[in-house]
């Protein structure tokens, strides 16, 4: 039988469009299905009509397993050896920076339709506190492996954006390795290109632009997260001071009017950008607007280039992350 994304069995994570009663959608990476079922069969379903070759990449693991990576497609069969009961998670991994997941036709979507199974399994409840990532492409997770080019630095597969699916992993950076780290529960905006001064790629707006929103038409409707984890600056940092402050002051009063019991935490860019700035204007803002916003200053934790972390320079910065958060957490 077909059982519907809002059963009982399922769960979702992120930022996920519930307004289509079939359909339940996410342009952000990171954002993560799960699912219980009896037996050995089931079968997860998505909605492929707008999506452009190459399709989103996902993790898929099987009672918390080993990943295995494929990308969406209509169908995608889970097949056990032992007839009992199972979880089944499906991470959306990586996708094209460049398609679009703004404006619709979502281009660049993961669009799922529900399960086939015969047994549903109710799931069992997600007790972990949450933690959201506000960034860019290195929340993101692009370039996080670099091992799809050639010799002289040519594509191997193909050109450009088309190897990202290949390339990018939401799960081997800086806020997936903190948030596991700490037992917490992840919640994603990340999309390349973005910064508090300008728009990104897939026509994602600037940052206090789009965080009320999934994308275009689809307001935010999960629950305020306990920890937000504000990481912006390296797509800011060609232009004036003034401009990224007073456009950062501009994020963090959407975030708090939003999220007004969360913890914020403002995690300076990696690159050092601004970081000594951004410090001394948390401190500003706080004593003005009564909040206490906790800086970090990561200036120093990985080398400046390349601006993209891989896998390595991402579990540095966790280690160093999750060594500051632990004290803010208990």
């Amino acid at each position: 039988m077909k059982i519907s994304y809002n059963h009982e069995s399922i769960r979702l994570t992120g930022r996920w469009d519930k307004q289509n009663k079939e359909f339940a959608i996410a342009t952000a990476t990171g954002s993560y299905i799960e699912f219980c079922f009896k037996g050995t069969l089931a079968t997860a379903l998505f909605n492929c009509d707008e999506n452009k070759y190459p399709y989103p990449h996902l993790w898929v693991q099987i009672d918390n397993g080993d990943y295995t990576e494929t990308m969406v497609d209509n169908y995608i069969k889970i097949h056990t050896k032992e007839d009992k009961e199972h979880t089944v998670k499906i991470i959306f991994k990586g996708t094209v920076e460049e398609f679009s997941r703004w404006y619709s036709p979502l281009e660049n979507k993961i669009s799922f339709g529900g399960v086939i199974t015969d047994t549903p399994v109710k799931i069992t409840d997600d007790t972990r506190k949450t933690i959201e990532f506000v960034g860019d492409s290195i929340t993101e997770g692009v370039l996080t492996d670099e091992d799809y080019y050639g010799e002289n630095g040519e594509n191997k597969f193909s050109t450009g954006q088309f190897n990202r699916v290949y390339q990018d992993d939401v799960t081997a950076t800086y806020a997936w390795l903190t948030a596991e780290k700490l037992n917490l529960r992840p919640i994603f905006m990340g999309y390349g290109a973005v910064g508090v001064t300008r728009s990104g790629m897939g026509a994602v707006p600037k940052a206090d632009e789009a965080y009320p929103y999934n994308f275009e038409g689809s307001p935010i409707t999960h629950k305020n997260c306990d920890y937000i984890v504000i990481n912006h600056g390296a797509n800011d940092r060609g232009g004036t001071l003034k401009n990224y402050l007073n456009n950062y002051e501009k994020l963090l009063d959407v975030i708090i009017k939003m999220n007004p019991v969360s913890k914020i935490i403002s995690l300076s860019a990696f690159c050092g950008a601004f970081h000594e700035e951004l410090g001394k204007f948390i401190e500003e803002y706080n004593k003005k607007n009564n909040t206490d916003i906790f800086f970090i200053d990561s200036n120093g934790w990985v080398p400046v280039e390349p601006l993209h972390p891989n896998r390595e320079g991402h579990k540095i910065i966790a280690e160093k992350l999750v060594e500051i958060l632990n004290e803010i957490k208990n």
